[in-house]
């Protein structure tokens, strides 16, 4: 089979790889960046890549018409654009991008074109919506529905205490975007990065939580009156942040700065970027619990996940890598095997629902070493 995977960075590389292993799989990265796909070229030469800006809807079209299957994972402001060329190509894709359009307006489109498209195939969202697919299944009413997720540098250097695991851009979304979630039944729109929380984590520590976009298509999939999703970082970064954001630094509208006009967040990137970059062989983890709260034959339990991975020196693959692309991959394969053929939009907690997928994920990506903790419990 030959798969192309869009996007060769942080985290398209390490899915590209992943595949690559499976020699019943023809791989192929693209990415404009001509750095990352000679880095990809250079450490695995089995795998093909290409250098392409996957801005153009076109250009996308073109490139993957050839393949069987399509795995994305452009950045999020590429992901709707790119998922619709993909479609509209009539290719099987499964979908990491971030994207803040509604995946749902694709739905009509994928049918038509007899097209299965996962998206949001990540570790949050992703895994998360699995686990609550799952547990949704399997209780007889759900009652609430909690994530909080975070990818994290393991040593804290000042002054963010903080790397990148993933596009900057869309890390600086996750401090802008505001927040969807649902509270009595309700949707809710708060600023990101408000009603902080603090929880503490085994093996990790303290850390502070707040409010991010992440609930996505749950919002609307799963019939529970509560429902919230918030982002994971060491204490004190909710704070810079807001800083950064209400005094204009991620501002897209342009400013005259001496006779030239410059967007603030353009020149934010440059000068945060580059002390956000995670380096090769710098260690993350990546920590969540998901917690679905409900009734079960009349009585009040819940279902607790809880993941905490870390960088693997082994294969040199960062955290979030793994997490969230090995998720993507081991979709795919399921895909590839014909385990999953639903026409039209699916975003991760259909998978959830159906227990054959969910066993296969758990083993596929317990066979990578990513492993999720259940756990079941009765509430007095």
């Amino acid at each position: 089979m030959k798969i192309i995977v869009l996007g060769a960075g942080l985290i398209g590389g390490p899915m590209a790889v992943d595949l690559s292993k499976q020699k019943r799989f023809d791989v192929t990265a693209v990415d404009v960046d001509p750095a990352a796909t000679a880095r990809l070229a250079d450490l695995h030469p089995s795998i093909a890549v290409r250098n392409a800006d996957l801005s153009q809807a076109s250009t996308v079209s073109s490139i993957v018409s050839d393949f069987d299957l399509v795995l994305s994972a452009v950045p999020g402001f590429l992901g709707y654009e790119t998922l619709k060329a993909v479609i509209q190509v009539g290719k099987p894709v499964v979908d990491i991008a971030f994207f803040p359009e509604d995946p749902f307006e694709l739905d009509d489109l994928a049918k038509k074109n007899r097209v299965t498209a996962i998206v949001d195939c990540g570790v949050a969202p992703g895994m998360s919506n699995i686990l609550t697919g799952y547990a949704h299944a399997r209780l007889d009413r759900t009652r609430e529905v909690l994530i909080y997720v975070g990818g994290l540098p393991e040593h804290r250097e000042w002054p963010y205490e903080y790397k990148a695991v993933f596009s900057p851009i869309d890390v600086i979304e996750e401090y802008t975007r505001p927040a969807r979630f649902v509270q009595n039944g309700s949707t809710v729109v708060r600023p990101a990065l408000s009603d902080p929380e603090r929880l503490t984590f085994p093996g990790i520590g303290t850390l502070e939580a707040f409010n991010t976009d992440g609930l996505r298509t749950l919002a609307q999939t799963i019939d529970a009156p509560h429902m919230k999703e918030k982002t994971l970082r060491y204490p004190g970064h909710i704070e810079k942040m807001a800083v950064l954001r209400e005094t204009g630094f991620f501002s897209t509208e342009a400013i005259d700065v001496g006779g030239t006009w410059v967007r603030p967040i353009d020149m934010t990137a440059k000068l945060l970027f580059p002390k956000w970059q995670l380096n090769a062989g710098d260690r993350d983890l990546t920590v969540m619990q998901v917690q679905i709260t409900g009734e079960k034959n009349g009585t009040p339990c819940r279902y607790t996940f809880d993941l905490l991975d870390r960088y693997d020196p082994e294969t040199q693959t960062h955290s979030m890598a793994r997490t969230t692309g090995y998720t993507g991959t081991v979709v795919l394969t399921m895909l590839a095997e014909g385990l999953y053929d639903k026409v039209g939009i699916s975003p991760p907690e259909y998978l959830g629902k159906d227990s054959r997928c969910v066993d296969y994920i758990f083993n596929g990506l317990s066979q990578r070493g990513v492993h999720y903790k259940e756990n079941f419990q009765v509430l007095a």
